[in-house]
């Protein structure tokens, strides 16, 4: 009757479990649906504005700002987006992998690395090991603000423009679909220009002040969009891996909790059938 006991314990314990992740996987479903609104909302922004910078150059081709100017690579910087929270399945990990084949492939040609991270998890996972983190900014919560990113965006700019780096990466997860995100890695500084025929052909904008104090401005902005747009798509990310995630382990509770109740019925049997025996045996006995 023990064996009994600890069986309906550990039914009631999984049960119990069962019911917190199909909470928490209604509960990502209802943000990742807010998150990727979000998401859809900053595109406009950062592709009109990757647009104008093309025109600002165009308007002026001799002034060549430091964040368009390709440089001998001697050291680089990483800005590595991650999230505040686990429970999301393989999404940090699959980051991490990716970011070290990066950092391996740097210090196999004698190249340092230099890390900004934005999420708990990334300081976390990075804490323990060998490398340069410049900057960090965690808890930004399920939308963030610009005004939360400047900070660490600053250090790595500076760190570009004083000429400690040579070339800024900008590392998160890509939102694919609900069911699949995929780490992805793409060049922030040096900004590649736009050529004049991937522009619209009709645009006439009469700048004040000049071209090149404008463009000085707005690359700045492009830069933070960029990475402000890369942390709102990664905590959809987040939601959609999260669900996904809650709800394989819903799934797995009702398989376990299946294989719990037949042990648990084979043991009652069991247990019925012996004290049929005790009895037919006292009986004989008598």
């Amino acid at each position: 009757m023990a064996n009994l006991k600890e069986i309906r314990t550990k039914i009631g314990s999984v049960k119990n479990t069962q019911k917190i992740t199909k909470a928490m996987e209604m509960v990502a479903a209802s943000k990742m649906r807010r998150t990727q609104q979000r998401m859809q909302e900053t595109r406009p922004y950062a592709d009109k504005i990757r647009t104008v910078i093309g025109h600002l150059y165009q308007a002026n081709p001799e002034y060549r700002h430091p964040f368009l100017v390709e440089r001998e690579i001697k050291r680089v910087g990483y800005i590595v987006v991650t999230t505040d929270r686990g429970l999301c399945g393989g999404l940090n990990v699959n980051t991490f992998r990716a970011l070290l084949k990066d950092l391996k492939e740097w210090r196999d040609k004698d190249i340092e690395v230099d890390l900004c991270l934005i999420g708990a998890k990334g300081v976390q996972f990075f804490r323990s090991l060998n490398v340069n983190v410049v900057g960090a900014a965690t808890h930004l919560g399920e939308d963030p603000k610009v005004a939360d990113l400047v900070g660490s965006i600053k250090i790595m700019l500076n760190a570009y423009s004083e000429g400690r780096i040579d070339r800024l990466y900008l590392m998160h997860s890509e939102f694919v679909n609900t069911m699949s995100q995929k780490p992805d890695i793409k060049t922030l500084i040096p900004v590649e220009a736009i050529d004049a025929g991937d522009l619209p052909q009709h645009w006439d904008y009469i700048y004040e002040p000049d071209a090149v104090e404008l463009l000085d401005t707005v690359l700045m902005r492009y830069i933070e969009s960029q990475v402000y747009r890369a942390t709102i798509e990664n905590v959809a990310c987040e939601m959609a891996s999260k669900m996904v995630a809650m709800k394989s382990a819903t799934d797995n509770a009702i398989k376990f909790i299946d294989q719990l109740q037949l042990d648990y019925n084979k043991a009652r049997q069991a247990a019925i059938t012996q004290e049929i025996s005790e009895i037919v045996g006292g009986a004989a006995a008598v």
